[in-house]
C-alpha cells in the first residue's frame, strides 16, 4: 500500500481556502486517489461541496449530544460524498465561548484512535489561518500534516496570514517533519497579483504551486453545493483544479522549511511592486486641519 500523505490547506478566512481545497481534492479523487477530508474550521464548511449539504454534523456537536467523544462511533461522524471522499468536520464552540482550536485536537485524536485513516491515500486538513493558535496549529505542531499548502491572494492581509502560517511551520519544522509544500494563489483580481504571489513565494523560499484564475462558474457550482469538477467537468476552471491536483500529487517530498519575512519586508515588497506608496514623513503626526492649512497656503 502507498504511504498515507497527510496534507493541510491553511489560509486567511474568506480567501476561498475551503472552495479551493474541495475542488482540488475532488480532482485528486478523479485521479483514483482515496481521500479523507478533516474540516478544522469552526464554520464547518470544509466538506459541503463534496457532500452537497449545508453543513455536516461536527464531532464536537455530536459529542455534546452523546455526553462525550468516547460515546461516539466512527460512522456517527464520518460521511461519504463525491467519488467516495470521506468527510469529517471537527466543529467549534459557540462564538465567544471556549477555544475553537480544541475541536481540532479532539477530532484528530478521535479519528486516529478509531482507525479512520486506514486504506486512505490522502488525509487533508482544512484549517483556518488567521490565527495560528495551539489548536489550529495542531496539524503542524503534532506532525499530523507533513505538507502545508497556503491559499492566499494578492491582498495585503492574505499575504500577511501566509507569512504568519510560514512562521508556524518554521517553528515546528526541525522537531517534526512538517514542510511548506507551496503557495496557491486564489485570484482576487487585485493589482499585479501574480507578480506579488511569485515574489512572496520566492521570499519564503517556496514556489507558487498554482495561480487559480477567478471564474464565476465557481460561484454557480457553490450555489448548488457542488465542486466545479462535478458541476462543470468540461469547464476551463475544472482543468485549473486538475492541474493543481496533479502538481500536488507530484510534489511529495519536495516541501521546504520556509524563511518568513518581517512586516517591514512585506511592506517593502508591496512598495517595490507599486502597490503601496512610501509614507510621507513630513505629514506624520499632523492633524487634518494643519494639513489643510498648509495646502491652502501653497495654493
Amino acid at each position: 500500500m502507498a504511504s498515507l500523505r497527510q496534507i493541510a490547506f491553511y489560509g486567511k478566512g474568506g480567501i476561498g481556502k475551503s472552495t479551493t481545497s474541495q475542488n482540488t481534492l475532488a480532482a485528486l479523487a478523479d485521479l483514483g486517489q482515496k481521500i479523507m477530508i478533516v474540516g478544522c474550521d469552526p464554520k464547518a464548511d470544509s466538506t459541503r461541496l463534496i457532500l452537497h449539504a449545508k453543513a455536516q454534523d461536527t464531532i464536537l456537536s455530536l459529542a455534546a449530544e452523546a455526553g462525550s467523544v468516547e460515546d461516539l462511533e466512527l460512522e456517527d461522524v464520518l460521511k461519504v460524498g463525491y467519488k467516495d471522499i470521506k468527510c469529517v468536520e471537527s466543529g467549534g464552540p459557540e462564538p465567544g465561548v471556549g477555544c475553537a482550536g480544541r475541536g481540532v485536537i479532539t477530532s484528530i485524536n478521535f479519528l486516529e484512535e478509531n482507525g479512520a485513516y486506514e486504506d486512505i491515500d490522502y488525509v487533508s486538513y482544512d484549517v483556518l489561518g488567521d490565527v495560528v493558535c495551539g489548536g489550529f496549529a495542531m496539524p503542524i505542531r503534532e506532525n499530523k500534516a507533513q505538507e502545508i499548502y497556503i491559499v492566499m491572494s494578492g491582498e495585503m492581509m492574505a499575504m500577511y496570514a501566509a507569512n504568519n502560517i510560514s512562521k508556524g511551520i518554521l517553528k515546528y519544522a526541525n522537531s517534526g517533519g512538517v514542510r511548506l509544500g507551496g503557495l496557491v494563489c486564489n485570484e482576487r483580481q487585485t493589482d499585479k497579483e501574480l507578480e506579488l504571489a511569485e515574489a512572496l513565494a520566492k521570499k519564503l523560499g517556496t514556489t507558487l504551486i498554482h495561480f487559480v484564475p477567478r471564474d464565476n462558474v465557481v460561484q454557480h457550482a457553490e450555489l448548488r453545493r457542488m465542486t466545479v469538477l462535478e458541476y462543470a467537468p468540461e469547464s476551463k476552471q475544472a482543468d485549473e483544479y486538475r492541474q493543481l491536483a496533479t502538481k500536488i500529487h507530484a510534489n511529495q517530498g519536495k516541501g521546504i522549511i520556509p524563511t518568513p519575512i518581517t512586516m517591514d519586508e512585506l511592506e517593502a515588497m508591496l512598495m517595490e511592486h507599486g502597490i503601496m506608496k512610501p509614507v510621507d514623513e513630513s505629514i506624520v503626526g499632523k492633524t487634518a486641519a494643519e494639513l489643510a492649512a498648509e495646502a491652502a497656503a501653497v495654493a
